[in-house]
């Protein structure tokens, strides 16, 4: 099936995906406050720049795409139906990043947790949030 956008409606379309203060980022660090855990925003120096950083317990959080990281067994990381070259190897590329990320920040001492799009969804945000804070007690 054709896109049934033309090129620059597409663009448009695309510019608008933000890449930090998503909404299931905003959500899970809103749930984790709650619960009384604090974290710093996206720290730069570290490699893969996480979402929420732990430095006490040198944790890194990723709040991944469901999408575009390729979570396994996920109804929303679909497979479009056109250009389906360009988004396999878009997929491989991000995917082999966030190894290449996650391999970097363990050689540091860092501690990485992932936390996928779907699983922060409003029905299973707490538990989500809950599970994470548990992981922490285990430090």
């Amino acid at each position: 099936m054709a896109d049934t956008l033309t090129p620059q409606q597409r663009s448009r379309r695309m510019s608008l995906i933000r890449s930090s203060n998503t909404n299931p980022e905003i959500a899970i660090r809103k749930a984790l406050h709650r619960l009384g855990l604090r974290y710093k925003l996206g720290n730069k120096d570290l490699p893969g720049k996480p979402d929420l950083v732990f430095p006490r317990h040198k944790v890194a959080l990723f709040v991944h795409g469901c999408f575009w990281h390729r979570h396994e067994r996920c109804k929303v990381a679909n497979m479009p139906k056109s250009n389906t070259a360009f988004w396999e190897a878009k997929f491989e590329r991000n995917v082999a990043r966030d190894l290449a990320v996650k391999k970097a920040l363990e050689n540091l001492g860092w501690r990485v947790k992932i936390v996928w799009e779907c699983e922060l969804a409003p029905k299973y945000l707490e538990d989500t949030a809950r599970r994470i804070y548990e992981s922490f007690r285990s430090l």
